[in-house]
């Protein structure tokens, strides 16, 4: 059984790095601009437990590239990185383990999700996406929304 006595100022910052970089991962540049404006947004802390989602395709170049602890779940098909995340949210009793939820992603399938995270009191739950990427069920479900300051289209590698 999980109690909240160890939760005291503990942060879970779920990251669906696709969602952010507009698509599949495929170049080193994409993962530190993606990791540089989430920590703009995010402010990371040094106790903040960090999980990355991604596709089979994406996930040697995500997990080799992000500076720093995290976990990585990556599954294969369109939604892969979402079920991840949101395999998470349903099974490892997060309200219970962590006083603060940051999820890093705009997709709809979260709502309920974090809906029911935000209902706790003890829970604060925030979703950070790129402006215009958020889907609406989802801004509702969360007690706040942050803007990522991220475009995909702005990334290059350098050769």
């Amino acid at each position: 059984m999980y109690t909240r006595e160890g939760a005291f100022d503990r942060r879970l910052v779920l990251v669906d790095i696709e969602n952010v970089v507009g698509g599949a991962v495929t170049m080193a540049g994409q993962v530190h601009a993606a990791q540089a404006a989430i920590e703009v947004v995010v402010s990371p802390r040094p106790n903040d437990h960090v999980v990355l989602a991604c596709g089979r395709s994406s996930v040697r170049t995500v997990g080799f590239e992000w500076a720093g602890p995290r976990r990585l779940r990556f599954r294969s098909g369109i939604d892969g990185a979402d079920l991840e995340l949101l395999d998470i949210l349903e099974s490892e009793h997060v309200g219970e383990r962590f006083t603060e939820v940051v999820l890093v992603s705009g997709d709809g399938i979260f709502a309920d999700a974090i809906s029911r995270l935000a209902l706790r009191n003890d829970t604060v739950v925030t979703v950070v996406s790129r402006p215009g990427a958020c889907s609406r069920r989802l801004r509702m479900a969360a007690k706040r929304t942050l803007h990522l300051d991220y475009d995909p289209n702005a990334t290059m590698e350098v050769a």
